[in-house]
């Protein structure tokens, strides 16, 4: 992990392989030129060196851009890099995804100047975070080409600041837990069976606080776990029910965080086409980002009970598979006429959503890789958020928003509802195909318990099922592969119900 300080260097002199400076879009007459930050301790002519190399390569300080410029006189590093900050330079997704880009142009190189302007500690933390982000990469099966920076020094007035200092652990914490996130998602599936999950949450919680339960199929069968079993079992690999917890005391609030965690989703029976199986590693990045958030509110001392659960199993197609047209008794006792054993998530989710609620948290939310039709709707950049109450779901937007992830309200309507109804059971695993995103969402707010005085426990329902995994060309800090998307909106949801 790349190792985050503070330091009152000058950019002339700091000791670095690379100095990263900012450029911000111009406001002038087409075309403007980029207006240069970071640069205020450079000589005029320095300055001006830099500028007319920028005019020449055609920068115009678009966001995600990211120049390399090699020996720059009146600079003692041997690498400029200036990085795109769009029309908001103030903005602190647009500082994120500036020092992540940068940082990820500046794989090879071992330490790296962020010379960009900080007036305060939330800036502080926006590029911290965006530079931990960025410095990342995967190499259980592969050395890094160009291994990812080592370490990035921000450069400030007052580096003992207090307010400054806590942002970068902050950040430190967060990069670490998106990290994490990410790793458990880019891991081959053969390595990463459910009983593989639930050991890497107890390597997580060694040496902490956190708590961490393991359900076992037979606990599971005793439980009376029908859809986590029904599931698994295809599957040569059991499923399991991981519980994680954070629970300090004088807690001013219970959240409970649930993650779908189908580690493979072959479809089961009703088998998926041999590409819609590609990258289907990534079905447990709920549960991924679940451990991920809850380590990283442990990090952080949060006041707050936080209990994640990961609900975890093997989706295989085999003689002991489920069948199309069983049924299947969830926790809790609701019976699911499974129609497509496709739509295994919400099955997994169910029970352990009945099980999060019967606890009596104060909120819970799921997050999962649930849906071919959020990627329809809002495409592999944006998830999608629904719940049972507007307010909370409200809350969770503003979490999301702050912490710079992109999630979009969408509604559950009450017409499709009847959709789900089944002939021989309480419910069908599957209705109507049109807005089948907010289908999956109905028939999980079913598994919603009550309060104390008979309302039903805030819930809000993540689909991450774009933006979890990128096969595209990666962008800002967002990195090839598993994103590690809805860790941060987590924790800055945790933050929120702390205070």
């Amino acid at each position: 992990m790349v190792r985050l300080e503070l330091s009152s260097k000058s950019v002339k002199t700091v000791p670095a392989d690379a100095v990263v400076l900012g450029a911000a879009r111009g406001t002038g007459p087409a075309p403007a030129a980029p207006v240069l930050l970071g640069a205020d301790d450079l000589p005029r002519a320095t300055r001006s060196a830099i500028a007319r190399a920028l005019a020449d390569l055609g920068a115009d300080g678009a966001a995600g851009s990211v120049h390399l410029l090699p020996q720059v006189e009146g600079v003692s590093a041997p690498l400029v890099a200036v990085t795109g900050l769009g029309e908001d330079p103030a903005d602190p997704e647009a500082l994120r995804r500036a020092a992540g880009a940068a940082v990820r142009a500046l794989a090879g190189r071992r330490r790296v100047a962020l010379a960009l302007p900080v007036p305060d500690a939330a800036a502080a933390g926006a590029l911290a975070e965006g530079a931990a982000l960025g410095a990342y990469a995967f190499t259980r099966y592969k050395a890094a080409q160009r291994p990812p920076v080592e370490q990035v020094a921000l450069l400030v007035g007052k580096p003992r600041d207090k307010a400054l200092r806590a942002a970068l652990e902050r950040a430190r914490v967060v990069g670490e837990a998106v990290a994490v996130a990410r790793d458990l998602v880019n891991t081959a599936p053969g390595d990463l069976a459910p009983a593989d999950l639930a050991d890497a949450a107890q390597d997580l919680a060694r040496g902490t606080a956190l708590s961490v339960r393991v359900l076992t199929e037979t606990e599971l069968a005793e439980g009376g776990y029908g859809g986590i079993l029904g599931v698994g079992q295809g599957s040569s690999r059991p499923p399991r029910l991981v519980v994680v917890e954070h629970a300090p005391r004088g807690a001013k609030a219970h959240l409970a965080l649930v993650g779908k965690g189908i580690t493979f989703d072959s479809g089961g029976l009703s088998l998926k086409p041999p590409a819609g199986m590609e990258t289907m590693k990534s079905d447990m990045s709920g549960a991924a980002a679940v451990l991920a958030a809850v380590k990283a509110v442990a990090g952080l001392d949060l006041p707050v009970r936080v209990t994640g659960w990961l609900a975890v199993a093997e989706n295989m197609p085999s003689g002991t598979a489920i069948r199309p047209s069983d049924v299947l008794t969830m926790h809790g006792g609701t019976t699911v006429e499974v129609l497509n054993t496709d739509a295994e998530g919400r099955l997994v989710l169910g029970d352990a959503l009945v099980a999060a609620t019967a606890e009596q948290p104060d909120r819970v939310v799921d997050v999962a890789t649930l849906t071919g039709a959020q990627v329809v709707a809002l495409g592999n950049r944006v998830s999608a958020v629904m719940g049972n109450d507007d307010a909370f779901r409200a809350e969770v937007l503003a979490a999301a928003e702050r912490a710079g992830e992109q999630f979009w309200p969408m509604p559950l309507p009450q017409e499709l509802r009847a959709s789900l109804d089944s002939q021989v059971a309480d419910l069908a695993n599957i209705g109507d195909r049109a807005g089948g995103m907010l289908v999956a969402g109905l028939f999980l707010r079913e598994f919603i318990g009550e309060r104390a005085d008979g309302t039903p426990v805030p819930w809000a329902h993540l689909d991450i099922a774009g933006p979890s995994f990128l096969t595209t060309e990666p962008y800002g800090y967002t990195h090839r592969g598993g994103t590690g998307v809805a860790v941060r909106t987590l924790v800055a949801l945790a933050e929120d119900l702390s205070s």
